[in-house]
């Protein structure tokens, strides 16, 4: 007798692309100079960046009080171009009034968003909770999130699996919005999966 998955469940359904938007949460060279293990943080992200590229998916980055903390990372700056940039004062994303609607403006379509960025315990854990708060499913790529200890990082980490994110990594989350090999993304993406 096999079981099914409850379609509640949001680990029990795979990405979808025409409804996931990417969300970089406050990756500036200030705080990611801090961050553990800052070289894979940064490239998973890239590689999300990258995907989301591919796949012309809606892109949401944010940063933290930039006239304090700086602007974004070169390599992130470079991925995304000209894209408007959310500048917040509050910790979480949706903590800031105008969020909501701006990222209604950027991605329309997206009922689920796949988070990347720092620091884990606090910005993307509250952004996540916040999403989830607004009806949002969300997904954390584990690989391309970090704080400034790893302790903090795998904190952040459970307590938004325990509120009902979906944790996964930047692998997984690849490989289930591509769907399948031998298309034309899965080639522009397999020199990243390597």
């Amino acid at each position: 007798m096999t079981t099914s998955l409850s379609n509640a469940d949001p680990s029990a359904r795979l990405l979808d692309r025409d409804t996931t938007a990417v969300m970089v949460v406050d990756l500036q060279s200030q705080l990611v100079s801090a961050m553990f293990e800052s070289e894979r943080l940064l490239a998973n992200t890239d590689r999300l960046l990258h995907l989301a590229e591919v796949l012309k998916l809606p892109i949401v980055v944010t940063t933290q009080y930039a006239r304090g903390l700086g602007p974004l990372h070169p390599e992130v700056l470079q991925r995304i171009g000209n894209l408007e940039v959310f500048d917040k004062t509050s910790f979480g994303c949706f903590g800031d009034s105008n969020f909501a609607s701006h990222l209604r403006t950027v991605a329309p379509r997206a009922t689920t968003l796949l988070l990347a960025g720092v620091e884990s315990h606090i910005c993307v854990t509250q952004t996540a909770l916040g999403a989830m708060a607004a009806g949002y499913l969300v997904h954390v790529a584990s690989d391309a999130i970090s704080s400034r200890t790893c302790p903090n990082w795998q904190l952040g980490l459970e307590r938004m699996e325990r509120a009902g994110a979906v944790i996964s990594s930047t692998e997984m989350a690849i490989y289930e919005l591509l769907g399948r090999a031998g298309t034309p993304e899965f080639k522009s993406m397999l020199p990243h999966l390597k």
